[in-house]
């Protein structure tokens, strides 16, 4: 009889979550199209284009333990909806904000590159790439500072 219990609570549990996280606004995975295959990659197919403003970035000097923050402007340039689906950081001491949900074609948003210098010191070169079902499906964001103490 506890081994029923235990195990009901524990389905109760796993089925609420998966409802907590559907009604969240996840995205639909109709929305992620992709015409590249292992046959090639179909250019004439209508495509989300991530086009940032520039790629990187120059904090020139900063004191160590400073926390500096640049947010890098990108216009979604393609045909389809743009869905940034992750940033990752060459280093621990580096995170990226990004928007979640689509960005129509036209539509506009930034991605917030955040390095914090503590334990740090000297020239710093940062990289985050940024994933999504655009074409290029990655990019890289640079970053740059002269760290003293």
């Amino acid at each position: 009889m506890k081994h029923r219990i235990v195990t009901l609570i524990l389905l109760s549990i796993v089925i609420a979550s998966c409802n907590h996280n559907a009604s969240q606004g996840d995205i639909d995975v109709d929305l992620i199209q992709n015409p590249n295959s292992a046959s090639g990659y179909d250019a004439s197919a209508p495509m989300p284009v991530m086009a940032f403003d520039c790629d990187l970035h120059d904090f020139g000097r900063i004191s160590q333990g400073e926390s500096i923050s640049y947010s890098f402007h990108f216009v979604n340039k393609g045909q389809r909806d743009l869905v940034v689906s992750g940033c990752s950081a060459t280093c621990g001491c580096t995170v990226a904000d990004y928007p979640r949900g689509r960005i129509a074609p036209g539509g506009e948003g930034y991605i917030t590159v955040t390095f914090n210098s503590q334990g740090k010191i000297g020239q710093q070169y940062q990289e985050v790439t940024v994933s999504s079902n655009a074409q290029p499906s990655k990019n890289v964001l640079k970053i740059v500072a002269q760290v003293a103490n």
